[in-house]
């Protein structure tokens, strides 16, 4: 601590007057106030505590302070970390002279929840070690012998047995985990959880620091996992631990980055304030406890920043019996209490007794009701916080009305299992149709406000960068490169391009078309492919997406399985060649659906390409089947996929990429996709989508790392350039986004493409949906080659606003080649020769679907 400059009495008179009158409270003034004492302490607390008060009364339970009543079952006390507190971490050798296994089997656990059932539990606290097969081979041995690929898949398939077996809902501690072991995880819970601890990186990295030695420890990648868990809508529990060594200074900092990552995602359920108690047998055995003011004024501190809807809890069993001084403080939740098991973090503290707390909670004022393992304001909400396949679980314990514990719940196991079908057809089914004459019904979908995270947050961390700085640089020099071997550019010339205008972005243009001619010929090429977006049911929360619907908006519908391939067998009658099909990450979607989609279509058009599912989806696949992505990827490929597009990439650079959507895959997991299906044979398109709050030095980096991919795997077909449509963006409508890339931007994006991705990707598709035909006959004088395809119907991009229709005729991409000077060639997906009867079907019929509405001009 810096108890050794304390602040001045004006500083701290200062700061509890600004806490008293309910100003925002900054960084020094936080620091100041978790220093109060004695009669300064007391008045800050009364302050947090009518905050506290205030947001009880909003939420409707004035006067109540819950807990969970839960049992505590430690899954495995192995760890890859050292932190030097800890005995709740053991090694092998220990675990097997005390006659445990290295893992908790599984009639151990139901043995533990099925007791807690008994008793009236509904929390089943799955705690357990960072990663232990990373630093044990024994407990990589446990779990290759049990059949289990990580200890994460362990964790899930107990999960499961408890939801199925006892009724009790898992509340997941399994510490770090990445974007993906959410999606595993969440199908299987109710909420999860993890310390950040502190945010100061000194007690991490220097010898002798409380977590030194421990990977999972580092400050950086815990508050990554606290965005993973806000980007995928998770219930998160999260805290400090106080008194490891920290100064005032950096626990303020910690209050602060959680109060950050709550405000962006609204995903933090609670906050817990945990006091550090020494123990035996540890490297901190001879450190001081943190002593109960430090406690009183960090819970008080974290009210004020926190605000009064935040839940905070202090465990009970670690302050003596001081029960009223932490409800003074602020607090309004005591955590998971166990009739049953003991606390295993702290092992030497006992819960306190359900009825004591209770009376000791009456004495000072409060009500004492139980709340599950995910809060009431979750419960209520349901979707997206809460999977399908949990919240019957999480229903049958609910009070419908206060989302609290219903006291008269039974508490027994119901069936947990994936669906087994695609949803019924529902919805708006005809909008491929409609979208053209009707439109939509409205220009944002109705959850706006909620779905996408807190827009005020996002706006400020797009005006924290800035605009983009305008390179001068040297153009000439550039350019000639560029003429002379494109791919000797050096960043600061590509930068330099980028920025090209009037007669400069000419020549670019010029050079560009001319590295085309050189590389693929003159004829412009195109596909007879349909679309067949199977659903656009979704809760990702991607910002800048206008498809994506609540299942009960006006606008969302589901096909069937026999609608999708009537659609493709209409296709086939016209002379198409491909279906692309892809459809929002419907919550109700099983991981198997995506296999009987590519099943049905082969079935019933076996010559047909099957060009399907993003990385999004094929990962939304994996995690809702437990595959890997190799392994569902095989899958896939056995069901008759053929390709796969590679969308969902937008810009491969997690800072954008985390502005436009709250739940999209991040980039490193895009290129795991995309690379695992070019290693099975499974080849790819590739895309950008710019102009919204991306910079040229975003679409170096994705075309420089596309680059890479192709020449490693070679397994991109193309490149496609998809400008971002504003109009009905969300993104844009919260007034974050530009309005889409300028005509400049189009033309300078496109001919920088061809020169960076040369010689390894060689076709470059410009968006005909998106531009227009003159704009795509722009786009082919620039650098393009190809114009993708025929569509027959397009939702995606209409009903973000494009106005040029969904829907172009063998004989309308034919045109637009000829306005830019150049012959025409129909091709297949990978760019092959069409047989002569899909030729001559794709003629007879210009590509017309029997029954399509006229397309608008």
């Amino acid at each position: 601590m810096d108890a050794s400059n304390p602040p001045t009495a004006n500083a701290m008179r200062r700061a509890l007057r600004r806490a008293r009158d309910g100003v925002a409270l900054d960084l020094t003034e936080a620091a100041v106030l978790l220093q109060a004492r004695g009669e300064d302490l007391r008045d800050l607390c009364s302050s947090a505590a009518r905050l506290r008060d205030a947001g009880l009364e909003a939420a409707g339970r004035p006067g109540v302070i819950t807990y969970s009543k839960s049992v505590f079952i430690p899954l495995t006390r192995l760890c890859r970390d050292k932190c030097h507190y800890c005995t709740f971490a053991t090694v092998p050798g220990k675990l097997r002279r005390e006659g445990h296994g290295l893992y908790m089997s599984p009639d151990e656990v139901l043995e533990v929840a099925r007791r807690g059932a008994e008793l009236g539990c509904k929390e089943a606290l799955i705690t357990l070690g960072d990663k232990p097969e990373d630093r044990w081979p024994e407990a990589r041995e446990w779990l290759d012998a049990h059949g289990y690929d990580d200890t994460i898949a362990y964790v899930r398939a107990m999960s499961i047995r408890i939801l199925e077996e006892t009724g009790l809902l898992p509340h997941l501690n399994p510490g770090v985990l990445g974007w993906t072991d959410f999606q595993r995880l969440k199908p299987v819970s109710a909420s999860m959880g993890m310390m950040l601890e502190t945010t100061a990186t000194r007690l991490w990295s220097e010898p002798g620091g409380p977590h030194f030695g421990s990977p999972d420890k580092e400050p950086a990648v815990r508050l990554r996992v606290l965005e993973d868990a806000g980007r995928s809508s998770v219930p998160f529990t999260s805290g400090l631990l106080i008194g490891i060594g920290e100064t005032y200074q950096e626990r303020a900092e910690s209050l602060f980055a959680l109060r950050k990552v709550s405000r962006a995602y609204h995903g933090i359920q609670e906050l817990i304030l945990q006091n550090f108690r020494a123990k035996p047998d540890t490297a901190m055995r001879g450190m001081p406890d943190a002593e109960l003011d430090e406690l009183v004024a960090t819970v008080a501190v974290a009210r004020h920043l926190m605000g009064p809807t935040a839940c905070l809890q202090a465990p009970p069993n670690l302050v003596d019996g001081e029960y009223e001084r932490l409800i003074a403080a602020g607090i309004d939740d005591w955590g998971g209490v166990s009739p049953l098991t003991s606390d295993h973090v702290n092992p030497e503290r006992p819960w306190p007794q359900i009825e004591r707390l209770a009376e000791r909670s009456a004495a000072a004022g409060f009500e004492l009701r139980e709340r599950l393992a995910v809060y009431p304001e979750y419960v209520r909400h349901g979707e997206p916080w809460l999977d399908p396949r949990v919240l019957p679980h999480v229903r049958a314990l609910a009070d419908p009305r206060t989302g609290l514990a219903n006291p008269d719940a039974v508490v027994r196991g119901l069936p947990w299992q994936e669906p087994e079908d695609l949803p019924e057809s529902y919805g708006r089914t005809d909008l491929h149709a409609t979208i053209d004459t009707e439109g939509r019904t409205g220009d944002r979908r109705a959850d706006f406000e909620d779905v996408y995270g807190d827009w005020e947050v996002l706006r400020e961390q797009v005006l924290a960068k800035g605009a983009p700085e305008r390179l001068a640089g040297d153009l000439r020099g550039a350019l000639a490169t560029a003429a002379d071997d494109p791919t000797k550019l050096t960043d600061d010339q590509a930068l330099a391009l980028f920025h090209a205008d009037g007669p400069a972005l000419d020549a670019l243009c010029r050079i560009a078309d001319e590295v085309r001619r050189d590389a693929v010929g003159d004829e412009v090429t195109y596909c007879v492919t349909r679309n067949i977006n199977f659903t656009n049911v979704c809760y990702t929360g991607c910002r800048f997406c206008a498809f994506a619907q609540r299942r009960t908006d006006a606008d969302a519908y589901t096909l069937s399985l026999e609608q999708v391939a009537d659609r493709a067998a209409q296709a086939w009658e016209v002379g198409a060649t491909e279906v692309c099909m892809q459809g929002g990450i419907h919550p109700d979607l099983p991981g198997t659906a995506y296999f009987d989609i590519a099943r049905a279509v082969k079935e019933r058009v076996p010559g047909i390409h099957v060009h399907a599912f993003s990385p999004m989806e094929v990962v939304n696949g994996a995690t809702r089947t437990g595959l890997s992505i190799r392994d569902w990827l095989q899958r896939a490929k056995e069901s008759g996929l053929d390709t796969i597009p590679g969308t969902a990439a937008e810009i491969l650079d997690d800072e954008v990429r985390w502005v436009l959507t709250k739940g999209k895959l991040p980039a490193a997991t895009w290129v795991e996709v995309v690379t695992t299906a070019h290693e099975l044979g499974i080849r790819s398109s590739s895309t950008m989508m710019y102009g919204h709050v991306d910079t040229p030095q975003h679409w170096l980096g994705h075309l420089r790392l596309l680059a890479e991919i192709q020449q490693r795997t070679g397994g991109f077909t193309e490149f496609v350039t998809l400008p971002f449509v504003h109009t009905n963006a969300p993104v844009y409508l919260a007034g974050i986004a530009r309005p889409g890339p300028t005509a400049r931007d189009n033309r300078a994006v496109v001919a920088m493409a061809r020169l960076l991705l040369h010689p390894h990707i060689p076709n470059i598709q410009t968006s005909w949906v998106k531009l227009g035909a003159e704009g795509a006959a722009e786009m082919l004088r620039s650098g393009a080659n190809d114009l993708g395809g025929t569509l027959m119907e397009e939702t995606i991009s209409r009903m973000a606003g494009s106005a040029y229709g969904s829907y172009k005729s063998v004989r309308d991409l034919q045109a637009i080649a000829g306005l830019a000077g150049r012959p025409h060639r129909q091709r297949t997906t990978t760019y092959g020769e069409v047989p002569p009867e899909r030729l001559a079907a794709a003629l007879a019929s210009d590509g017309h679907l029997p029954e399509l509405l006229p397309v608008l001009d």
